[in-house]
């Protein structure tokens, strides 16, 4: 890193799985000149694999309030049940020039440098495969980190995903033929986000086409949804099923199958 250093703050986290305490670290990981990208990083012992978490939304994981992330995005408040099927949980954060990651950001030579030494960083944390994780906006860097450093990731899995063709970036939009590793697609049926309509996630899945195994699963499950309907506390959001869906797709990154 030369002479830019790694700013790191150390936590303890009550974990709710059974362990008495984890830890989990804020990492400020340098990744362009006079830019730091945040990272949180919450490693597991003997994990068998790491997920390397993108946030929906604007990006970010909120500001970090006795050793937790605070955001409401799904997979932020979702972590401790990653923790809890034994990986390790990094989630990506923002740059330090930027407080919003829009659709279009996500898609850019910028984005994909920041996360290649994010990821660079995690791969010397913990030598456990990774599997990258997007939810909403999240789908799309998600799918283009999937598309730019797919040697060095072992799975992608994507929830909520932003299937709007208009959108820059919208997951079909993306060379998603290039992807050759296993590919889960998550979704609820009862999401009514207009970016993340269940009915057009089926013809996104198709393209797909080199991915070694891949599998679409659609939920139904969770109640009382509120706020607005792209946000995270609704059914978009997995809202009321968090542990279900997190058991899901971890029970699938342990054994990829059609």
């Amino acid at each position: 890193m030369g002479s830019q250093t790694i700013l790191t703050v150390v936590f303890s986290i009550a974990a709710s799985t059974g362990a008495a305490w984890a830890e989990g670290t804020l990492f400020k990981v340098p990744t362009r000149p006079d830019v730091k990208t945040t990272l949180f990083w919450e490693p597991v012992e003997g994990a068998k694999a790491t997920v390397f978490l993108f946030p929906g939304g604007g990006g970010g994981f909120g500001k970090v309030e006795d050793g937790k992330a605070t955001s409401n995005n799904f997979l932020v408040r979702s972590a401790p049940y990653f923790a809890a099927n034994g990986f390790n949980v990094a989630i990506f954060g923002r740059p330090s020039d930027s407080e919003d990651l829009d659709y279009a950001d996500r898609i850019s030579d910028t984005h994909m440098a920041d996360v290649r030494k994010v990821l660079d960083f995690v791969k010397t944390q913990s030598a456990a495969p990774v599997w990258i994780v997007g939810t909403s906006r999240g789908t799309i860097s998600a799918t283009a980190t999937a598309i730019h450093v797919q040697g060095d990731i072992a799975g992608l899995v994507l929830t909520s995903s932003v299937v709007n063709y208009k959108k820059p970036g919208a997951v079909p939009r993306q060379d998603l033929a290039a992807i050759k590793v296993p590919v889960l697609v998550f979704h609820h049926s009862k999401d009514v986000c207009i970016h993340c309509r269940p009915d057009e996630v089926p013809a996104a899945f198709k393209g797909f086409r080199n991915a070694p195994v891949k599998k679409l699963i659609f939920v139904d499950g969770g109640a009382n949804p509120t706020g607005a309907p792209c946000a995270g506390q609704h059914y978009h959001g997995y809202i009321g099923m968090e542990k279900e869906a997190v058991d899901t797709v971890a029970g699938w990154i342990r054994n990829p199958s059609n």
